[in-house]
């Protein structure tokens, strides 16, 4: 159940940012292709937050404070996919 918790938020976020770029919602806030795609390989979250929020008034109060804890979500998930691979490392090697 813990992987399959794992996956989800993993690859959520990033099923969710290809569907806005097909769609075209991500067009009007980025000026070039980079920033998605950053986004998209490290900060899925992020760029999430940051496009919701560029789309509906720009970055208010609410927004700043709604991107920094899409910032600690995706730095909590990579966190834990590396303290659960490290996990396995280890016990992988007593055996």
């Amino acid at each position: 159940m813990c992987c399959l918790v794992l996956l989800l938020a993993f690859f959520g976020p990033r099923t969710a940012l290809v569907y806005l770029w097909l769609v075209g919602y991500l067009d009007g806030v980025f000026a070039t292709v980079l920033w998605p795609l950053i986004g998209f390989l490290f900060l899925p979250f992020t760029t999430l937050v940051y496009a919701f929020a560029m789309h509906n008034g720009g970055l208010t109060n609410f927004a700043v404070v709604m991107l920094i804890v899409a910032a600690l979500l995706d730095f909590g998930v990579l966190g834990g996919a590396e303290r659960h691979r490290r996990r396995r490392v280890i016990v992988d090697d007593d055996d």
